[in-house]
């Protein structure tokens, strides 16, 4: 109590000082992809900087001051773009981010807005709260539980930058769960730009911890990218290579009390878990490459080359007390360690044409996939496919507000995807079909512990999206519903399984997000979710019912407007459902009907502020801890989630 106190003396004693952050706004300035808060999205941005242009360089150096001294390189001389914007000939040039709105949450699950589900912890293993329609309708690996913390090569930022650019940030979590991210970029030439990003993780377990340095997760990745166009603008070329080393001690969760009496679910440190002696490692590596020619007017031709390898690796030590988290029985002769080894490589080629013709794009295309998956246990060692697609693409740019756009791909044979997407300045309606291929870890998986070999039909999908877009003075609506249809939907059950269901299953998802303006000094957003599933195969999903984030905060500047700041609070809720469990020996959710994830709302109290282009954080989790029911939460059966700690972050940018 003591603690929580002080924190609130510290951050509520601000409100003294002057009301919190107001951001002065960049007309018709478009939020960049990947830095969308969901909740709470402020279209407010702050740009406080001078752009100057031909700049005189002194001693082969660019001047960063001009005569009056005023800092000329900044976010607005160090731009990015993404290849996704090139490929559809809408390049777009964004500047750094400088928003506090949604700053707080850092950590991968927290900037999804919760809709996660993890192990408790940053780094675990994580999957969507929601169902989602893959992008990939051909054969994957099916390892995903660590996509989250994957970069993908595809989504990255591209630079242009007209002085050297750094961007530094720093996360130093309550209990030792600690991020860094480097990212640095410069333009060797006005038209070359070359640049690398480093990132790393070392999270101390929540969960009982023998040591000061006892991390759950480590991760080292790294990635260097480049971009090139021609002089007279005909020829571009993006390409990069990314590279993550995730490692995991898994825990197994905590021995259940009717297991063992003396084990208690909310001891945190004290927790007694399953696994002492397990590890889990997820590495990857992917070389992708995207170049264009103009060969004239509204024609193009365009190549994309993907290399893609990921080897999984699960390892246990059976001669210890870790053996009586598993079934008895030892499938691959390994009676002292398990060791189980997946290796899943890929190529892909994407050949094909595109231009804009009287304000429409199109693209039409033809893709090779062939890759392999490797287990030392499979009966032929290696399963190997290949994949053609034929495709295209059509978007109509009708005005500044009005757009419609459809693209499909064909898997030939017995895939496909075909999406349509209409928006409007007050409605957006969206429709996906896709009929899509069970992962390959789903069709053949020869583990220690479990083992099968299946020839799972299709899976397939209809997806219907609606969003209605209120705005007025002080108040921003987006009700939403979102409906889905899923037949033979491939799934893990209780007995750890893959399984095809055999019925469809039916979800309408009503939605609202909202964002009020109170006053000039105070703001809230909101976003709930309801989840109604139906069918025959519908407990194949498990969705809460219910699902909300609120955040309040006071929001205007202060000290002169020298100091901008947000001090507010978070609350996130999920109803209560049969969560699912995880198994680390093949990094997979489960169905299970014995552990109800009971509803509890989780406060988080946070104070974000910016000095110049620096942003800092203040988060304190699970500020109501100690005043409900429950001891505590679970994200997971037998996980528990946060208990009360601070964390801390900082962000700056380098422009020389």
């Amino acid at each position: 109590m003591i603690r929580k106190g002080l924190v609130f003396v510290f951050l509520f004693s601000l409100l003294g000082l002057q009301a919190l952050v107001a951001q002065r706004p960049i007309p018709q300035r478009p939020i960049p992809q990947g830095q969308n808060t969901g909740v709470g999205q402020n279209p407010r941005q702050v740009r406080e900087l001078t752009e100057q242009e031909g700049q005189e360089e002194t001693d082969g150096r660019r001047p960063l001051l001009d005569d009056s001294t005023r800092q000329v390189y900044g976010p607005k001389t160090s731009l990015y773009f993404f290849e996704k914007d090139l490929k559809r000939n809408r390049l777009q040039l964004y500047e750094q981010d400088t928003l506090l709105n949604n700053f707080h949450n850092y950590d991968p699950v927290a900037k999804t807005n919760w809709k996660y589900q993890d192990l408790g912890n940053i780094g675990t293993a994580a999957k969507p709260v929601f169902y989602e329609v893959p992008e990939l309708i051909g054969l994957s690996s099916g390892f995903h539980g660590y996509d989250l913390y994957f970069r993908d090569p595809a989504k990255r930022r591209y630079f242009d930058t007209k002085s050297p650019f750094t961007e530094m940030s720093a996360f130093f979590g309550g209990g030792n769960r600690n991020m860094l991210d480097l990212a640095f970029a410069r333009n060797v030439t006005p038209r070359w730009n070359l640049g690398l990003e480093f990132n790393t993780q070392r999270v101390r377990k929540t969960l009982n911890p023998v040591k000061r340095d006892d991390n759950m997760a480590e991760q080292n990745a790294y990635s260097f990218h480049t971009n090139y166009r021609s002089e007279n603008g005909r020829y571009w070329l993006l390409g990069s290579f990314s590279r993550m080393k995730h490692e995991v001690s898994e825990i197994g969760g905590i021995i259940p009390p009717e297991v063992d009496p003396t084990s208690l679910y909310f001891t945190y440190e004290d927790a007694k878990v399953w696994l002492q002696n397990s590890r889990a490692r997820d590495l990857r590596q992917d070389y992708h490459v995207y170049h264009e020619y103009k060969l004239g007017n509204g024609l193009q031709i365009y190549h994309t080359l993907d290399r893609k390898n990921q080897n999984i690796l699960f390892e246990s030590a059976l001669n210890s007390s870790d053996s009586l988290f598993f079934n008895r029985e030892r499938l691959n002769d390994q009676q002292d360690t398990t060791l189980n080894k997946s290796d899943f490589a890929e190529w892909r080629n994407e050949v094909g044409v595109k231009g804009s013709y009287k304000g429409f794009y199109y693209n039409a295309f033809t893709r090779y996939r062939n890759g392999r998956m490797e287990s030392p246990f499979f009966p032929t060692k290696r399963q190997s496919f290949n994949e053609l697609y034929i495709g295209g693409e059509l978007i109509g740019k009708l005005s500044e507000k009005w757009s419609i756009s459809a693209d499909g791909e064909y898997l030939i044979p017995g895939a496909f995807r075909i999406h349509g997407l209409f928006v409007s300045p007050w409605l957006e309606l969206e429709y996906t079909k896709a009929l899509y291929k069970p992962t390959s870890l789903q069709q053949i998986y020869y583990g220690n512990h479990y083992q099968w070999d299946n020839d799972f039909n299709n899976i397939g999908v209809d997806q219907i999206k609606g969003r209605i877009k209120v705005d007025l003075d002080r108040l921003s609506l987006r009700p939403n519903v979102t409906i889905n249809r899923v037949n033979n939907y491939v799934f893990f059950n209780e007995q750890k399984i893959a399984t095809q269901s055999s019925g469809e299953a039916f979800m309408l998802m009503p939605g609202l997000i909202a964002n009020v303006q109170i006053g000039k000094k105070f703001r809230l957003d909101a976003e709930i979710v309801y989840t109604e599933v139906t069918g025959a195969g519908a407990d194949n999903f498990r969705i809460p019912r219910f699902f909300g984030n609120t955040r309040f905060y006071f929001d205007s500047p202060m000290f002169d407007e020298n100091v901008f700041v947000q001090l507010g609070i978070d609350i996130r809720y999920k109803s209560s459902y049969f969560a699912e469990a995880y198994n680390p020996s093949f990094q997979q959710f489960h169905l299970q009907n014995t552990f109800e994830v009971y509803a509890y709302p989780v406060a988080d109290l946070f104070l974000d502020f910016r000095i110049n282009r620096t942003r800092v954080l203040f988060k304190y989790n699970h500020l109501n801890a100690g005043f409900m029911r429950q001891e505590g939460y679970f994200v997971t059966p037998d996980y528990t989630g946060y208990k009360s700690f601070l964390d801390l972050g900082i962000t700056w940018y380098l422009f020389d």
